[in-house]
């Protein structure tokens, strides 16, 4: 449970670390698009939304839903991180409570998420570009991908008793 926990609480540090040097340090809504690499932008995004902007309401009983949501989400994967068998499951739901509980946070905080990663790629004319995303939705990625390579793939010998 440690290393979960662990997880949980790297992620949320270097989560909200991360978008306040951006907002007021670098104070990316003034400066955007910082051009990193000829692939990767920091830009400023406010999602409203859940995942890849999905279900987008700026409405306050939209927002609340969407927190009563995520809270509940919260207990439940905090429940299962518990009762994980194996030190990958509970690391890697320790990486997704870390994530949501950041995003959660600036949806308290700001009202929506704050995104700011861009990944694109410039083909003649043509820019073709990914998601915004921040730190938290990477912690929830791999979190996912590690605790379906663990339920799935993973060495039974590995699992605990």
């Amino acid at each position: 449970m440690r290393a979960g926990v662990l997880a949980a609480v790297v992620t949320l540090i270097a989560d909200q670390a991360s978008k306040l040097w951006l907002l007021y340090v670098l104070e990316i809504a003034r400066h955007a698009p910082v051009r990193v690499t000829p692939f990767f932008d920091l830009v400023l995004a406010w999602n409203p939304g859940i995942s890849f902007g999905w279900f987008q309401s700026e409405s306050p009983a939209a927002q609340i839903a969407l927190m009563v949501i995520k809270a509940a989400a919260v207990i439940a994967l905090a429940i299962w991180m518990a009762r994980s068998r194996t030190w990958l499951a509970t690391v890697s739901l320790g990486l997704i409570i870390g994530g949501a509980i950041g995003n959660g946070i600036d949806r308290f905080a700001y009202g929506a998420v704050v995104d700011f990663a861009l990944f694109h790629i410039e083909i003649g004319e043509k820019t073709f570009s990914w998601y915004v995303f921040n730190l938290a939705d990477v912690a929830i990625v791999a979190g996912v991908a590690a605790l379906l390579y663990d339920s799935l793939l993973g060495a039974p010998a590995a699992k605990a008793p």
